[in-house]
């Protein structure tokens, strides 16, 4: 898939896969990463066994725009301005959930969850077309240090455990910066591709 002009028909192929509960792997503008829909929890399974994942983990709902992360997290103005200013791009912000989110993916104790809106043509055209958050996390293996940055690397190594791989070219090996914003102040947890430094 052309990573600056992705072609509607195959979004659209992906987006139907998705709604009927697919497993894929698709770029993003930090690395590839791993979705299915929102409320699939046979996705969310399948994200865990893959990953290795015990149910600490913050799960990422990939959004569109603010108006779709509004729906997802509650945010206060400064927190909003904040976020604003830095997005889209590479980071992940962990924030309350609301009712919309399925307890499955909220922290067991703190009910956050992570959000993120990203940088990256094809991701934003499979959104626009799905209409709805993408439940995502990092395609990074169990005892791998680096994400795969390629497609066809993806494909052959995980073929058998996704329904389908979005292939747009080389992708970066560094995770989203992740900042917590869950007490109040911005915590940063993991440093990644974004800029931690406006957070600090």
């Amino acid at each position: 898939m052309h990573p600056d002009n992705p072609q509607p028909r195959s979004i659209a192929q992906v987006a139907d896969s998705v709604r009927s509960g697919a497993l894929i792997a698709y770029p993003t503008d930090s690395c590839y990463a791993l979705g299915c829909r929102l409320g699939s929890r046979d996705g969310i399974d399948r994200i865990r066994s893959i990953r290795h994942l015990d149910n600490r983990h913050h799960f990422t709902l990939v959004c569109q725009d603010f108006a779709q992360l509004g729906q997802f997290v509650q945010i206060d103005n400064d927190v909003f301005r904040a976020i604003k200013a830095s997005t889209p791009g590479s980071y992940t912000f962990i924030l309350p959930a609301t009712r919309e989110v399925p307890r499955a993916l909220q922290h067991p104790k703190k009910k956050t969850v992570g959000v993120r809106i990203p940088d990256h043509v094809v991701t934003q055209a499979l959104l626009a077309e799905l209409g709805e958050p993408l439940l995502s996390s990092t395609l990074l293996l169990p005892d791998e240090e680096e994400p795969m940055t390629q497609g066809w690397e993806i494909k052959d190594r995980l073929d058998h455990v996704l329904d389908a791989v979005v292939d747009s070219g080389d992708c970066g090996t560094e995770p989203t910066t992740v900042v917590d914003f869950s007490g109040g102040e911005a915590e940063i947890v993991r440093h990644g591709a974004g800029d931690p430094t406006r957070f600090e």
